[in-house]
């Protein structure tokens, strides 16, 4: 296990007291839980200085730090121990309502149809193919539940078909850290090539003599992708060549093929700005070369089609994205375009490519639209959706020739379907609906709708929400907010079966849209980002707010989740109105703000400051230290938290929701419950198996019902 990274230079204050408290024993109470030991660090930025007195628990090589780590584990085993058969009971409950001998609906690439399926009793899936016809003999391409069998996590990714259809390439993480190593198998001897690349994305990109490929390399000690290599089969990976090194420590950089194959693109990419390089795919020792270089600002990404590109990019102040045209010859800027122009309330997502037909993916006051277009101007029509709490999605259709559009479609209340479409006919076909086993769900039983909160500052904020029909809608339900609201990503209502769990017996469920995603457009997550942060925070409490006023429930049962910057929120809220909430769950939360985003070796770090802000800015300084739930903790009663972290978590360090629980265990002046549980085997993803992560969502879900009085 290598040292861990520490986050800022602390003076040498820290010496002294870490030698005075050395031999302190670790305090623990039986109502409290562990209480760590303060060792003040000094950490000066612009004249303003912090004392961070867990600062020493950034060492997992630490014993003390594996043993307050132990010693939170063991004390939420004492609070929620009389809760661990309803914990298996909610587990088995959850795990009963899904389909185990279950498979994908297959695709066809290259003459193959590819199908992914699952056993009975297993936890990963089975990758397989069969030739030309489904009838075919089903030619198994990995097991992955006998690879994984030696592991406690295991994590496949990135298979990727040479042209030949003879190897595949794949990445392997059995750490969870997302360092993936490749290697390749050979399908027509079955055996694994002693080819193997360490410390890689996990994904490749064939070249069209079927024995090169190209990939990303992540730095070792930040984890930023940022090398592409070109490895080609049966050399030593030592020898690889180094074909684009990204040298903008705030851009990274990953590599794939046009789905018309002809090019290899490497795109690189900050929070705001995005520059590709292409290269013929049938001239693999060829130079990459600039497709149009980079503009502070101007994102852009290219689709291939009959001699020319089109790019979806937000040019000219595009704020909503446009999509324009150039000849492949002729990519610079300069020459592109309109093809399709800038619509203020229209935001453009995405551009799929067929052979007579392109499709645009849109979003228009946060609902998802399909649009189908004839390339030859004859036919524009939508996919036609009736609901106000949806989500569509064009699925994955490799294939170029054809006119079957594959989408997605579900919604709060209804399973998933994928759906084949004839463009040409406009006819459709159900090819799955996601089954839920158990013989109790029946959709009708479910209503869902959206509502419209006002913020402080007199935005209306979108809420998508979902609760059983017998729910009394009095202000005496519980009910879970949950919230993400950064980096431009959108949460869209879906169906989960999972969720059912907490409907049927009563809860409402909530997801907020607030700002700093894209829900409303590119302008609604423009306004909660950088110096405008605070806008998600405070959204997601004026929604609070309005649930509460409104009847939908009461501040004595509303509940609220979030993960990752979602834990960044679930933090803010705590401490800007803890009174509204009755328990809070943070998954995997980034709390130390300020701290993390001055160390550039933290991996990310530096690619976030166009989210954040970048703190070596006195202003970003202090906009950060205002809100960062760690240096905000004060001395007030807050509600019952649950914080869970993995130990491996490459994303946000686990020493992040540790110093943040020791903190508010410090501070917090009331009695109520402060459970902090860790997996010292896993990170930011957390259980690699296909069941397992519901054992997670099983404590969280029986902390909430617990807290409600509900025991089966």
């Amino acid at each position: 296990m290598s040292k861990s990274i520490h986050f800022i230079r602390a003076t040498a204050i820290s010496l002294i007291f870490a030698s005075a408290c050395k031999d302190q024993p670790m305090k623990e109470s039986l109502d409290r839980g562990p209480i760590a030991k303060k060792i003040p660090t000094q950490l000066e930025k612009h004249g303003d200085i912090r004392v961070d007195d867990y600062y020493w628990m950034n060492d997992r090589e630490n014993p003390e730090v594996i043993a307050h780590l132990n010693a939170e584990n063991a004390h939420y085993e004492n609070v929620m121990g009389h809760a661990q058969d309803f914990e298996k009971q909610l587990f088995q409950e959850m795990k009963g309502r899904i389909k185990e001998d279950d498979s994908s609906v297959p695709y066809k690439l290259n003459g193959y149809w590819y199908i992914t399926r699952y056993e009975i009793g297993a936890e990963y899936p089975i990758y397989t193919r069969k030739k030309e016809d489904l009838e075919a003999d089903e030619e198994v391409l990995f097991n992955v539940n006998l690879l994984a069998k030696d592991f406690d996590y295991y994590q496949m990714r990135g298979l990727s078909i040479s042209p030949d259809n003879q190897k595949i390439a794949f990445g392997v993480d059995t750490v969870s850290r997302r360092e993936y190593t490749i290697q390749v198998k050979d399908l027509a001897t079955g055996q694994i090539l002693e080819d193997r690349i360490e410390n890689t994305t996990g994904s490749t990109a064939w070249a069209s003599d079927n024995k090169t490929f190209f990939y990303t390399k992540k730095d070792p000690v930040t984890l930023r992708a940022d090398k592409i290599y070109r490895h080609v089969l049966g050399t030593d990976p030592k020898d690889d060549v180094l074909v684009f090194e990204e040298t903008d420590d705030t851009f990274s950089c990953y590599v794939y093929k046009t789905k018309s194959k002809k090019y290899l693109v490497i795109g690189s990419y900050s929070t705001l700005t995005t520059e590709i390089r292409i290269l013929e795919a049938n001239n693999p020792l060829g130079d990459f070369r600039v497709f149009s270089e980079r503009t502070k600002g101007v994102e852009y990404s290219i689709s291939h089609y009959n001699g020319d590109f089109y790019i979806l990019t937000n040019k000219d102040g595009a704020t909503n994205f446009k999509v324009m045209k150039t000849d492949e010859r002729a990519t610079n800027m300069e020459s592109w375009q309109t093809f399709i122009a800038h619509r203020e309330t229209v935001l453009l997502e995405d551009l799929d490519i067929f052979k007579d037909y392109y499709v645009v993916s849109e979003r228009e006051n946060g609902l998802n639209r399909i649009q189908v277009n004839r390339w030859d101007g004859s036919e524009s029509y939508y996919l036609p959706f009736e609901n106000e709490t949806y989500t569509a999605h064009v699925g994955y259709v490799p294939d170029f020739d054809t006119q079957i559009l594959r989408y997605s479609y579900t919604a709060l209340g209804t399973p998933n379907s994928v759906v084949d479409f004839d463009m040409g006919t406009q006819e459709k076909e159900v090819k799955k609906q996601a089954e839920v086993l158990g013989g109790k769900f029946q959709e009708d039983n479910y209503i869902s709708k959206r509502v419209w909160a006002t913020a402080r500052d007199g935005v209306k904020v979108p809420m998508s929400i979902i609760y059983h029909k017998d729910t009394p809608l009095d202000g005496t339900s519980p009910l879970l907010q949950y919230a993400y609201g950064s980096y431009g990503h959108t949460l869209d209502p879906y169906f989960s079966s999972v969720r059912l769990s907490l409907l049927d017996r009563g809860f409402i469920y909530a997801i907020t849209h607030v700002r700093g995603g894209e829900y409303l457009g590119r302008p609604w997550y423009e306004d909660g980002k950088l110096l405008r942060k605070k806008n998600t925070f405070t959204d997601f409490i004026d929604c609070s707010k309005y649930l509460i006023a409104e009847k939908w429930t009461g501040a004595e049962h509303l509940y609220a989740n979030g993960g990752s910057a979602g834990g960044l929120l679930m933090g803010a809220i705590l401490n800007m109105a803890p009174e509204l909430y009755n328990g809070v769950v943070a998954e995997v939360p980034f709390v130390d703000v300020v701290t993390t985003m001055l160390d550039d070796s933290i991996p990310l770090t530096t690619g976030e400051y166009d989210e954040w802000g970048n703190p070596n800015d006195k202003t970003y300084y202090d906009y950060m230290k205002s809100y960062s739930p760690y240096d905000n903790v004060a001395a007030q009663g807050y509600p019952h938290i649950l914080v869970t972290t993995g130990l491996h978590d490459s994303q946000v360090q686990y020493f992040e929701p540790a110093k943040w629980v020791a903190k508010l265990r410090e501070h917090k002046t009331d009695s109520n419950r402060l459970l902090f549980k860790i997996d010292m085997e896993v990170g930011h993803g957390g259980a690699s198996g296909r069941f397992e992560f519901l054992k997670d969502v099983a404590k969280e879900y029986a902390f909430y019902l617990d807290l409600e009085g509900q025991t089966k």
